[in-house]
């Protein structure tokens, strides 16, 4: 826990009581339990397209799995693993002078869906309640997203749950493919985040 510029008290993820619960969903820290039932849907063609590791061997990803634990909460519905996100504290850049007051002000959020259960808003159901985690409870002061500009649903997402686009960047990002893709990146600060 710190405490900011502005007298906002930053909390750790695991400070947060859980699991947190949606209309439809529940959010929880993830264990390494998690593991294997995560890898099922991160190892699928469709979703390891876009995410930053692809997936392939599941003895590898478990081993792993543990280094992901501080910043991944698993996505529940009626007590199944549907997904899971990623809130990781981002410092924001600052000068030397200042930059311990940007220590612990933004986090960047990451989400990934098990196709099963894509179409049925489960994912915008789940960024909005990790916003308002991000917002209300760890009282950071922005939230950013990024993805390939190709990625066209994980984008839409974005603006659905209210993030603007801040930065469209010409081929800065280079896929596993060998190609170097188009970025954005999306942003919210606390003052919009419409609660």
């Amino acid at each position: 826990m710190w405490t900011g510029q502005d007298g906002l008290v930053t909390r750790s993820i695991a400070d947060l009581a859980w699991p947190v619960r949606t209309e439809r969903l529940s959010l929880r820290p993830a264990e390494q339990r998690d593991a294997a039932t995560t890898f099922a849907f991160r190892s699928l063609p469709e979703v390891s397209h876009w995410v930053t590791a692809q997936v392939t061997d599941p003895d590898a990803w478990e081993a792993g799995y543990g280094d992901r634990l501080p910043d991944t909460l698993i996505i529940e519905q009626d007590g199944v693993v549907i997904g899971d996100l990623m809130l990781r504290y981002d410092d924001p850049w600052s000068q030397l002078e200042v930059r311990e007051q940007a220590v612990g002000t933004q986090i960047e959020v990451g989400y990934t869906l098990d196709p099963a259960h894509a179409g049925r808003g489960y994912a915008t159901e789940a960024v909005l309640a990790a916003l308002r985690i991000c917002f209300e409870e760890l009282g950071v002061r922005r939230v950013i997203a990024q993805c390939f500009a190709d990625n066209v649903a994980s984008w839409r997402l974005m603006e659905r749950v209210g993030m603007r686009r801040e930065q469209h960047s010409v081929k800065d990002s280079l896929h596993r493919s060998g190609e170097w893709l188009d970025g954005l990146l999306y942003a919210l600060l606390r003052e919009e985040w419409r609660g």
